[in-house]
């Protein structure tokens, strides 16, 4: 798996993404990529991630928005030195694609700011 990093205010988001041929139906059309994300707090406060928004592109040049609360029904507090780490999966029409976002971050005071989500490529040949 190849990772994927981006820096934003003191936050590190590393994704690694991965196809899952045994989820996938060639015929059917139906590319499932499952990915793993690391959130790291490399800053000196806590901050809770509030929301997510990705962008995912398949190789026909369609894009899904997808948004909601936090990840994986959590909206986690990171602190100094911490990390939060999911993954969770998308399922394309095509062989390949990419998906890319920001997460909402909240300081304790208030303060909000997004984290990019680096884009990482989608691939079925990639296993």
């Amino acid at each position: 798996m190849v990772p994927y990093t981006s820096v934003t205010e003191n936050i590190r988001v590393t994704v690694r993404p991965v196809y899952l041929d045994g989820r996938s139906d060639l015929m059917m059309k139906r590319f499932v990529f499952g990915y793993f994300v690391r959130i790291e707090n490399r800053g000196m406060e806590d901050v809770q991630l509030l929301k997510r928004h990705w962008y995912i592109h398949d190789a026909n040049d369609r894009v899904q928005e997808v948004e909601g609360d936090g990840v994986i029904g959590v909206q986690p507090v990171i602190s100094p030195g911490e990390k939060h780490e999911y993954n969770s999966f998308c399922v394309l029409e095509t062989f390949t694609g990419f998906m890319e976002g920001y997460y909402m971050m909240e300081t304790k005071n208030g303060d909000r700011f997004h984290v990019a989500i680096p884009r990482f490529n989608l691939s079925a040949a990639s296993n």
